[in-house]
């Protein structure tokens, strides 16, 4: 839950937004940082109001039915600072679940095993070549951060599964 409202909170902390906007937002620009389904988004919506975080107006524009307009609070603003402070200072352990294949490969013959771990590069390589392509954010930074570290990460992965591919070549 603390990740979600980090995320919910920080894009409160720029505007006013109704819930559309935001899982909007989510869907398009933060699917590299998380997962989050609407009705994820709207149920930790409604958690931040209920403990005071947010606050939250009901909006009518015309004919459209009436919708609920999130906006962070003083209070919410305290909360998203200590949310934001652990995330940046908290080590992460990664769990990676394609380490569970690498786990197994052994089980696996060698002619079917490189072929698959050379997929999964060009997967990454892809991968690369997309991040790469991201714009940069000139008003806020926090987002080029976030992709230079995606594609330092999978710098590193590239260069391990090249190693591992190398490796498992010369014992054929």
């Amino acid at each position: 839950m603390k990740q979600r409202s980090l995320i919910l909170l920080g894009l409160l902390m720029g505007q006013s937004q109704h819930g559309y906007q935001i899982n909007e937002f989510i869907e398009r620009n933060l699917s590299t940082v998380t997962d989050m389904k609407k009705p994820t988004a709207y149920a930790t919506l409604d958690k931040l109001s209920q403990n005071g975080y947010i606050d939250i107006h009901l909006e009518q524009e015309g004919n459209r039915p009436t919708r609920k307009v999130y906006s962070i609070n003083e209070s919410g603003k305290q909360y998203f600072y200590k949310l934001l402070i652990d995330n940046l200072s908290s080590a992460e352990q990664v769990n990676y679940q394609s380490d569970i294949g690498l786990m197994f490969i052994d089980f696996l013959p060698m002619d079917q095993a490189i072929p698959a771990l050379k997929d999964r590069l060009e997967g990454n390589k892809k991968l690369i070549k997309m991040f790469k392509q991201t714009p940069t954010h000139g008003i806020r930074f926090g987002v080029n951060l976030a992709v230079e570290h995606k594609i330092i990460m999978l710098e590193a992965e590239i260069q391990f599964l090249e190693k591992t591919i190398n490796n498992l070549s010369q014992l054929k």
